[in-house]
């Protein structure tokens, strides 16, 4: 009969490196994220009372669409 043993080892510095590449990709994602609700705000804030109303939004909704917006990415 054989056997087969294997052993996992990991380093300090890979799961060291691994937390940190994880803490970027978060904060990459989060700044993506701002972005795309500051963009949403702007752009629709700058829209005219009409040009909101032809779209069926009111000026109390944008903030929440912008929040919408930049959660979906």
């Amino acid at each position: 009969m054989a056997y087969v043993q294997t052993t996992q080892t990991t380093s300090f510095f890979g799961s060291f490196t691994a937390f940190f590449k994880r803490v970027a990709a978060d904060m990459k994602a989060r700044s993506e994220a701002k972005a795309r609700y500051n963009t949403t705000f702007r752009e629709l804030s700058a829209l005219s009372n009409r040009d909101l109303a032809d779209l069926g939004i009111s000026r109390s909704m944008i903030r929440g669409l912008a929040l919408e917006a930049a959660e979906r990415g």
